[in-house]
């Protein structure tokens, strides 16, 4: 099946328009496992399908950049550059990249605090992201958001309460679905979240409003350091939407999450509601930065992931064996990742900090030019006065 043509952004504000069709010779055929998908009250999508030769290639060239990435946030958190919260995707990045290459800028994403790689799928620079880890005023977020609170043009964020993006998700979907708008709400959230009690307070009103909603659980085994089966009556979580149907995915296959994905955005975008999925994954490293990983697990049963089913490993064999990349050409897309990188990491390591000046403090509050006269602070004389900048050091 041929993707359909759209106007995609790139890292650094560039757009291209997608071709509408592709030769025969850029085309590729993929078989996937019969164990990549297990549906509930659903038919799964097909495993054989069509894909461009493009996509491939840019899949793995955004999953080698992202885990670039997040190596290099381990390094700067290392050297205390990175203060804070710092939650690393190492070993997930098959579902940032497998969604954002089966989706369109139309639709919407939002997810919860392991979000750097969403963030730089969706448009935001390597720079913008290490910057903003490390307070600097060229970070995505200004440097005021950090590890857990991340956005980019359709990402609404990294959010740092546990489960509190899943009703969010509902309302970017009841957005898109008001506006006639054929397109969906990946609405992520790790199984550590999944008994949220407004996990399913969302999955009830998508159902009754028929919202294009794809509640997508990032299940990658340990809630902090809790096992899923330590927290979880049922840790088969894409049946837990009940009316809802489920998708549970091989969430460590990019080849597996992009035609989910893409199945899952057909389907809500087609009118038939929400979807709930389950991306089937798993962490190397800890919960965050301060966790090593290693008191809940075993090393061997982190090194067994890693060797048997790495996402990037994986695709990188099926480039190999469809010929459509050879050993030098892989070598010369990991040398380059690793140029990029360091070069973004270099260039947001030399940005300066935000100036210390008050009203950079306020300045996110209200859209540039609705601002009200007047926000009145903690106490009477913290009111901050907007056209003038400053404290109005008033007693009321």
């Amino acid at each position: 099946m041929l993707r359909t043509a759209a106007v995609r952004p790139l890292k650094g504000g560039v757009v291209i328009a997608r071709r509408a069709m592709a030769s025969s010779s850029d085309l590729v055929s993929i078989e996937l496992p019969e164990s990549s998908f297990e549906g509930y009250n659903l038919e799964i999508p097909e495993l054989t399908f069509e894909t461009e030769k493009e996509t491939l290639l840019k899949m793995y060239k955004d999953m080698i950049i992202i885990r670039r990435m997040e190596m290099a946030s381990d390094a700067l958190y290392k050297a205390k550059k990175i203060r804070g919260f710092c939650h690393l995707s190492v070993g997930q990045e098959a579902i940032a990249v497998g969604i954002e290459n089966a989706i369109t800028p139309e639709d919407t994403v939002i997810t919860s605090y392991r979000c750097h790689g969403f963030a730089f799928m969706r448009g935001a620079s390597v720079k913008e992201v290490l910057g903003e880890l490390m307070g600097k005023r060229s970070g995505v977020s200004y440097g005021k958001g950090g590890s857990m609170h991340m956005f980019a043009p359709g990402f609404y964020g990294g959010n740092g309460i546990v489960g509190a993006q899943v009703p969010l998700g509902a309302g970017l979907a009841f957005s898109h679905k008001y506006r006639g708008q054929k397109a969906a709400a990946f609405t992520l959230y790790g199984d550590g979240a999944s008994n949220q009690g407004q996990v399913f307070e969302a999955y009830n009103m998508a159902k009754l409003w028929n919202l294009p909603c794809i509640f997508a659980c990032e299940n990658n085994k340990y809630g902090m350091g809790t096992a899923a089966a330590r927290s979880s009556a049922i840790t088969e979580y894409y049946k837990r939407g009940q009316y809802i149907p489920g998708l549970k995915i091989n969430g460590m296959d990019v080849l597996a999450t992009y035609q989910a994905s893409k199945f899952a955005k057909d389907w809500a975008a087609q009118g038939n509601g929400p979807l709930v999925l389950e991306y089937e994954t798993y962490r190397y490293g800890g919960h965050s930065m301060s966790d090593p990983g290693t008191t809940y697990r075993t090393r061997e049963e982190v090194q067994h992931m890693r060797s048997r089913n790495d996402p990037i490993a994986g695709l990188k064999a099926t480039l190999l064996d469809k010929g459509i990349a050879t050993e030098e050409e892989i070598k010369s897309y990991d040398k380059a990742a690793r140029k990029y990188v360091d070069e973004q990491v270099a260039a947001a390591e030399a940005d300066a900090p935000p100036e210390a000046k008050m009203d950079i403090l306020f300045e996110d509050v209200y859209v540039p030019g609705s601002e009200i006269p007047v926000l009145r602070g903690r106490i009477s004389d913290d009111s901050w006065d907007f056209k003038n900048k400053t404290f109005l050091n008033k007693v009321y």
